[in-house]
């Protein structure tokens, strides 16, 4: 029914929690294919891959996610990055959201992400967490921990992720629409510290989403971002 598809890069812990999440999933038959799409790893992140039966993707130009997603079995595709770790039960929620689309007749064309998660307590990070939903919901561009489910159909016809050099993402999410993208209510948690900015990390993800959406060019915005 899913096919999962995570994007790594030298995160060999972040990929076994995320997978260790998808395995009640896998067991149930929700997940039938993982697929993990290498950046050029040089720790143990593609021995992780192999012994968890993940088939290996390099991507070596930018386009690994959009193969990925042209070699998936299933009709779904869920996109996760090893940045979060969603919390348990998700598949329950995803499966209800799936079966809902399908019988009202837009099972090819609505799509979903995680909403975001802290596990810490206190005011910055619900903060967080309401900004996260703010703009997911106002304006279409989840962060990749986030998540994506989204028809196999759909992301085709759509031209799924391009080789941008930065907010490729974004720039898929913004190509599905607000209309189409759902937030669903199962989380997505951020992992560590490493994937959560402070003051100036949000500033700088913030001047790079209002680059975006004035349509700089991706080079400038991937010259802020790195």
């Amino acid at each position: 029914m899913i096919t999962a598809i995570l994007s790594t890069r030298d995160d060999q812990m972040g990929l076994a929690l995320a997978l260790s999440a998808l395995v009640p999933a896998a067991t149930d038959g929700t997940i039938r294919q993982a697929i993990v799409v290498d950046g050029g790893s040089r720790d143990g992140t593609l021995m992780v891959a192999d012994e968890a039966g993940c088939e290996v993707l390099p991507d070596d130009d930018g386009e690994g996610l959009r193969r990925a997603g042209e070699m998936a079995r299933s009709d779904w595709l869920l996109f996760l990055t090893p940045a979060a770790v969603l919390e348990s039960g998700w598949q329950n929620e995803v499966l209800a959201f799936i079966d809902r689309a399908v019988m009202a007749g837009e099972g090819r064309r609505r799509a979903a992400a995680f909403r975001l998660g802290r596990v810490e307590g206190g005011f910055a990070a619900r903060f967080a967490e309401g900004a996260a939903m703010l703009r997911s919901g106002l304006l279409a561009a989840p962060y990749a921990c986030q998540g994506l489910l989204i028809p196999k159909s759909l992301y085709q016809s759509l031209g799924g992720h391009r080789p941008l050099p930065a907010m490729a993402d974004v720039d898929l999410a913004r190509r599905i629409g607000r209309r189409r993208l759902w937030m669903l209510r199962s989380r997505a948690f951020v992992r560590d510290r490493a994937h959560r900015p402070g003051f100036g990390g949000a500033l700088r993800n913030a001047a790079c989403l209002a680059l975006f959406l004035m349509r700089l060019p991706p080079r400038v915005i991937g010259r802020l971002a790195s």
